[in-house]
C-alpha cells in the first residue's frame, strides 16, 4: 500500500478490545484478531484486579498490549482509604510485571469522578496508558464527567452509555463521541455481540469497541458434588466455564470491517 492509503486504512480500521480473565481467553482473543486485552479476574463480578501470576503468564503467551484492571472488589466505586492504597500497590505491581496500561475508575458519594484520587492513580500508572472503566456508567452527569476525564488525562473511557447495555445506551455514546472531538477515545462496551455490533458501530461513529465474546463450556470434572457451591446462591453454575470464543471474535471483526 502507498503510505497515504495505508494511513487512511489505519484511521478507519475498527479496533477490538477483549476482556479476559484467563490465559486461555487471552490467547483466543489474540488469535481471533483482538488488538488489546483488558485483563481481570472474576468477570462474573464485572472484573477485578488480576493476579500477578495471571498477568505474567498472559504476557508470556501474547504479544498484543495487555491493560490490567485495577479494581479491589466488586460493587460500587466509592473506595475507602485502605482500598485506594491497595489500588496504588496493585498499579506498582502490574507495572513491574509488564502491563501495558491500567484500567480503573473512582467516584465520589454523589456520583462524580473523584478527581483527586484519579490524579494520584494516573500519576502512579505513568508512563502507561490509562482507561477510565465503566464506573463512568454510574456517574450523575456523563457530559460533565467526560470533560473531567479529558482534563485528568485519561486516554480512553469505557462506557455502555450509562444504560444496561451499549445498544440501549447508543444515543448517549453518540453524544459522548461528538463531545469528545477526539480528545479522548470513547470505547463502547456492555453486551456487545455479533448480533448488535454493526448497529453500535454505525450508530456511534467509534473507532474501538470492547467485548468478552465468550461461550460457555462444560467443566472437565468427572466427579461432581451437586450439594456444594463455592459462591453465593446467585453464583454462576459450578461446573460451567466461560472462555473467549475465537470464532465469535473473528465474526465480529469481519462485521466491523464491513461496517467501515
Amino acid at each position: 500500500l502507498p503510505q497515504a492509503a495505508a494511513e487512511g486504512w489505519m484511521s478507519t480500521r475498527i479496533l477490538m478490545e477483549v476482556c479476559a480473565d484467563s490465559v486461555e481467553s487471552a490467547i483466543s482473543a489474540e488469535r481471533g484478531g483482538a488488538c488489546r486485552i483488558e485483563l481481570c479476574s472474576s468477570l462474573v463480578e464485572g472484573g477485578i484486579t488480576p493476579s500477578i501470576g495471571l498477568l505474567q503468564l498472559v504476557k508470556q503467551y501474547v504479544r498484543i498490549p495487555v491493560f490490567a484492571m485495577i479494581r479491589p472488589r466488586g460493587g460500587d466505586f466509592l473506595y475507602s482509604d485502605s482500598e485506594i492504597e491497595v489500588m496504588k500497590a496493585d498499579i506498582k505491581m502490574v507495572k513491574a510485571n509488564g502491563a501495558d496500561g491500567t484500567v480503573f475508575g473512582v467516584l465520589t458519594e454523589d456520583g462524580s469522578v473523584n478527581t483527586e484520587v484519579c490524579m494520584d492513580l494516573i500519576a502512579e500508572s505513568r508512563p502507561l496508558s490509562v482507561t477510565f472503566h465503566r464506573a463512568f456508567d454510574m456517574v450523575r452527569d456523563p457530559m460533565t464527567s467526560l470533560e473531567c476525564l479529558i482534563s485528568l488525562g485519561f486516554e480512553r473511557v469505557l462506557t455502555s452509555g450509562c444504560d444496561s447495555t451499549a445498544l440501549e445506551g447508543l444515543p448517549t455514546i453518540k453524544r459522548l463521541v461528538e463531545q469528545a472531538k477526539q480528545r479522548i477515545i470513547v470505547v463502547p462496551g456492555g453486551g456487545i455481540t455479533e448480533r448488535n455490533v454493526q448497529r453500535i458501530l454505525e450508530g456511534s461513529g467509534v473507532q474501538e469497541f470492547h467485548c468478552s465474546a465468550r461461550s460457555s463450556r462444560d467443566s472437565l470434572m468427572k466427579f461432581r458434588n451437586p450439594l456444594v457451591s463455592m459462591g453465593t446462591s446467585l453464583s454462576v453454575p459450578e461446573y460451567s466455564v466461560k472462555v473467549t470464543d475465537m470464532c465469535k471474535i473473528k465474526t465480529m471483526l469481519a462485521i466491523a470491517k464491513d461496517t467501515v
